[in-house]
């Protein structure tokens, strides 16, 4: 496993549930408290290991765990260069979904030995669309759900969401959209911010 998730999956532990939640958890998945490098690979069962940590720790699925960190990875102010990253990817929640064909290409571009999955998003009907994920790590799509659904909040798009077939290899998540104006959305410029 590519050391960048490892690491927002400790980050997150860490910011969320805190120093003392983080150091028991590396402690039972026999990981230095210090954590990943995160432009290293670590074998998968590290990373399995310190899921499985974590769920026994917080008496949480890990599903829920991973959803949780794809929200973090875009609404926590720590991340505000992925959350910008990803809004480049369309001026509305429609445009930025189209867009997520590309999203592995992209990471590819800046971190070549990241492995994404292959996404497809196809549409089943109106305003409801099937985003496959394939040859998928089991624990990218609670992930990408967790995304998803900040960046649905973040254009300000009420949307549900759904896994399927979450243990094989053709993962999917089911969109629906039932509002595309639900909330005023968070401020996003190609500019970025202002210097002080």
């Amino acid at each position: 496993m590519h050391g960048l998730i490892n690491r927002a999956l400790q980050d997150f532990l860490r910011d969320a549930h805190g120093r003392e939640a983080w150091a028991a958890i590396a402690g039972a998945a026999d990981v230095d408290v210090r954590g990943f490098e995160a432009m290293l690979t670590y074998p998968d069962a590290l990373t399995e290991a310190v899921l499985d940590a974590a769920s026994a720790h917080l008496h949480t699925p890990r599903a829920m765990i991973l959803e949780d960190l794809g929200t973090y990875l875009v609404s926590d102010p720590s991340m505000e260069a992925l959350r910008r990253l990803l809004r480049f990817g369309g001026a509305n929640f429609m445009e930025f979904l189209y867009s997520l064909d590309h999203l592995p290409d992209r990471a590819r571009l800046a971190v070549p030995d990241l492995d994404l999955p292959d996404l497809t998003l196809t549409e089943d009907g109106r305003q409801s669309y099937t985003l496959h994920c394939r040859d998928a790590w089991a624990g990218f799509c609670p992930i990408l759900q967790g995304i998803l659904r900040a960046m649905a909040d973040d254009y300000g798009v009420l949307v549900m969401l759904d896994i399927t077939g979450l243990e094989g290899p053709r993962t999917a998540i089911r969109i629906r959209l039932l509002d595309m104006r639900f909330a005023r959305g968070r401020d996003f410029s190609l500019k970025g911010a202002a210097a002080p």
